[in-house]
């Protein structure tokens, strides 16, 4: 089983841990905790590295299978020994640019729903890129302005996002903790981990995001498309970087170490 830190700290850049099994054939190490993030809900996994006794293995691939974490190394290197001791590093750049798109749709969705009650039907993202389809009748370049004005001003009211893990009978007492059409809530877990944007936005949740919408920066709607009721959007904020959806510009966030026994 591996204690999933990102869940509780999205902001740990390193961490110490222990490796709980080794899988020779498709090179996967299992720790008894992680910050790297796993991939789900939209969002991709992290990438980066893990050093045993000096030797720096690339982290290629995150991936959840049961209670485990498996981490995929990359190249040829023999793997490190069961009970090693590692040190794990993200590749920060890409997850902060991960956390603050995964924010920007939040609260892009939080916005939609409040103005216009619309849920979501299906979305995906990259660092700096995403896509959030809608149930609309139909979608006009002039509702697409309102949005964007809409969700510019909740970055700018600068909201604080707090992260609670609570049972499942308490969270489903919470009234449209589900904002998607379809609950894709497994039956199983027992544990629903919520993410709230103070005053605008409360749904359940399993990824990283930053601590107030100010540090998603400015965004745009780039294009949108309406097909059978569902309409799809995509933001973007303005720099110097050429990627689709919104540029990390300056905004930079350090993160902080967590070591084994320390909490975060």
């Amino acid at each position: 089983m591996t204690e999933l830190l990102y869940q509780t700290d999205a902001y740990l850049k390193e961490f110490d841990a222990k490796i709980t099994a080794v899988d020779l054939k498709n090179r996967t190490l299992v720790l008894d905790q992680s910050a790297f993030y796993p991939g789900g809900g939209g969002q991709p996994c992290d990438f980066g590295t893990l050093t045993v006794s000096g030797v720096s293995f690339p982290v290629s691939k995150v991936k959840k299978q049961g209670e485990d974490v498996l981490h995929f190394i990359g190249g040829e290197s023999v793997l490190p020994a069961l009970g090693s001791s590692v040190h794990g590093v993200l590749d920060w750049e890409r997850r902060y640019k991960l956390m603050r798109t995964h924010t920007a749709l939040h609260i892009l969705c939080g916005t939609v729903f409040r103005d216009y009650g619309a849920l979501v039907t299906g979305g995906d993202m990259e660092p700096l890129a995403g896509r959030m389809d809608f149930e609309f009748e139909r979608m006009q370049a002039e509702l697409v302005h309102d949005i964007e004005a809409a969700v510019n001003v909740e970055i700018v009211n600068a909201r604080d996002l707090r992260v609670k893990i609570l049972p499942r009978e308490e969270a489903f007492q919470i009234p449209d903790l589900i904002r998607t059409k379809i609950n894709l809530l497994p039956e199983g877990i027992t544990k629903i981990r919520t993410v709230e944007i103070v005053g605008l936005d409360l749904q359940a949740d399993g990824g990283t995001h930053v601590k107030n919408t100010s540090e998603v920066g400015k965004v745009r709607v780039t294009d949108y498309k309406s097909r059978a009721r569902s309409t799809s959007a995509s933001i973007l904020r303005l720099n110097r970087f050429s990627a689709i959806l919104f540029r990390a510009g300056k905004l930079k966030h350090e993160g902080h170490k967590v070591h084994k026994g320390e909490t975060s």
